[in-house]
């Protein structure tokens, strides 16, 4: 069976130690206002001499061989040799959703500009993408962004979203032989052994930076099993107005009937990002996870440990040049789903969500690049397009700002922005803290903090 994972480091980690990484405010000379993040000391070589490591971003707004496509359906994160995959319809329904904006519901890329808007990318070939303001919410342009299509492992943002609250991170969990029962042939592993204890913490670093499905079948275990797993997902996707969404594994496994949206996971995403775990979890480049129990030189019996490395290529830099700013969020590839990602990330105090869907062209890591074109041209864009759509907040009262914004009208979209971001205290849903310094073995992290301000209601 073709192993999903990566190659494995190519240094050893053994006993490596385990240092801390604060950010620093813009001028460089305090530290930031967020709890330090631990990453291995150890670094993972690159494979190019210009791609730097990513460091862990702190408290912040994340595995990779290339299947056949003769092989069974996969989970893994990556599709290092490009091209387009997938067996799904190869045009858009003519009428899909249209929670957030009658446009989003239309087929075709939907973008309005202003004068000397600057022109979206030309060579873009995801199935499905959008680009959206993390703050406001305001859509800055999409594509087919309501399109129902496999979701790959960017569907462990939902699972994230929805489990990680339950369970604090020091929890430990002894895993038992039936917790690792059911898991797709080829799932990517963060390496989870039977009859050993990890903690919360450990599991979600497996999920996040190797999107181990072994660690999303032991949490779902430790939440009563994958069944009510995916009740509670589905239930949660359905209070957040996701609605293109239909879950039937809590990893993201090709299964028929699974399916989401560009336009449902950028909000997957940014209820996340709300969450001082998930923006850890999701920012980390590299850790240590708990390996087996071997003897020391004393005869000692001591727990091992192994590096792990983010499979976030714009996080880390691999292979594909890093993107100064982004912090995740999440990453994924199967034979159906083809390469799926959303990232997030901040120019001064401006922080954009991208999601790409299915690729199209023949490239290697095109859905990376094609989410950095598209935040380039997010950044330089925001103030000169009108908004095409709104990310809903939760509940009743997302339906209800669903409804203020259809038509397309400007005055019915500016209904929709302000119930947003009224009636919560100052200085906005995400604030900007910092930018550490570069330098040839560290990329610049952001890191933000975010206050609960949203959602309020629903």
């Amino acid at each position: 069976m073709v192993s999903s994972m990566e190659t494995p480091a190519r240094t050893s980690t053994r006993g490596s130690t385990t240092r801390k990484t604060a950010v620093l405010s813009p001028s460089g000379a305090a530290a930031g206002t967020f709890a330090d993040v631990p990453i291995s000391s150890n670094t993972f070589p690159s494979r190019g001499a210009a791609a730097p490591l990513a460091v862990t971003a702190a408290l912040l707004l994340s595995t990779l061989l290339s299947p056949l496509l003769t092989s069974p359906a996969l989970a893994a994160d990556d599709d290092p040799g490009g091209g387009a995959q997938g067996a799904e319809a190869a045009q858009p329904p003519a009428r899909m959703s249209t929670v957030g904006g009658t446009r989003l519901g239309r087929p075709g890329t939907q973008v309005d500009p202003k004068q000397g808007a600057p022109a979206l990318p030309s060579d873009l070939s995801g199935k499905s993408w959008m680009v959206a303001d993390a703050e406001s919410g305001a859509v800055l342009a999409s594509h087919n962004a309501h399109w129902r299509l496999p979701p790959a492992s960017t569907l462990k943002m939902l699972f994230a979203d929805t489990v990680l609250p339950k369970f604090p991170k020091t929890q430990k969990h002894t895993v038992r032989t039936s917790d690792l029962a059911g898991m797709g042939a080829g799932s990517s592993l963060v390496g989870v052994k039977e009859n050993l204890s990890y903690t919360v913490h450990d599991l979600w670093l497996g999920v996040f930076l190797r999107s181990g499905n072994d660690a999303v079948h032991v949490l779902s275990a430790m939440n009563g099993g994958v069944p009510a797993t995916v009740r509670d997902m589905q239930a949660h996707a359905k209070q957040l107005n996701a609605l293109d969404t239909h879950v039937v594994t809590p990893d993201g496994y090709d299964e028929d009937g699974q399916y989401s949206s560009a336009y449902d996971l950028t909000l997957f995403a940014r209820s996340g990002l709300q969450k001082a775990d998930f923006r850890e979890y999701c920012s980390t480049a590299t850790a240590q996870f708990p390996g087996e129990y071997k003897k020391n030189k004393k005869g000692k019996k001591v727990r091992m440990s192994f590096g792990i490395q983010n499979t976030d290529r714009l996080l880390t830099g691999i292979d594909v040049k890093p993107y100064k700013g982004l912090a995740g969020v999440k990453n994924g590839y199967t034979s159906k789903a083809g390469s799926t990602f959303t990232g997030v990330a901040q120019r001064g105090k401006r922080v954009l969500l991208v999601t790409v869907m299915n690729p199209q062209k023949a490239e290697p890591y095109g859905v990376y690049k094609e989410t950095a074109k598209l935040l380039d041209w997010g950044f330089e864009a925001a103030d000169s397009v009108n908004p095409v759509g709104t990310l809903v907040r939760p509940g009743p009262a997302g339906l209800e700002q669903s409804n203020a914004s259809a038509g397309g009208s400007k005055k019915g979209h500016e209904h929709a922005q302000a119930s947003v971001s009224g009636g919560a205290a100052s200085g906005g849903m995400w604030t900007a803290a910092g930018i550490a310094a570069g330098s040839l073995a560290v990329l610049g992290a952001v890191a933000y903090a975010v206050h609960r301000r949203w959602p309020r209601r629903g």
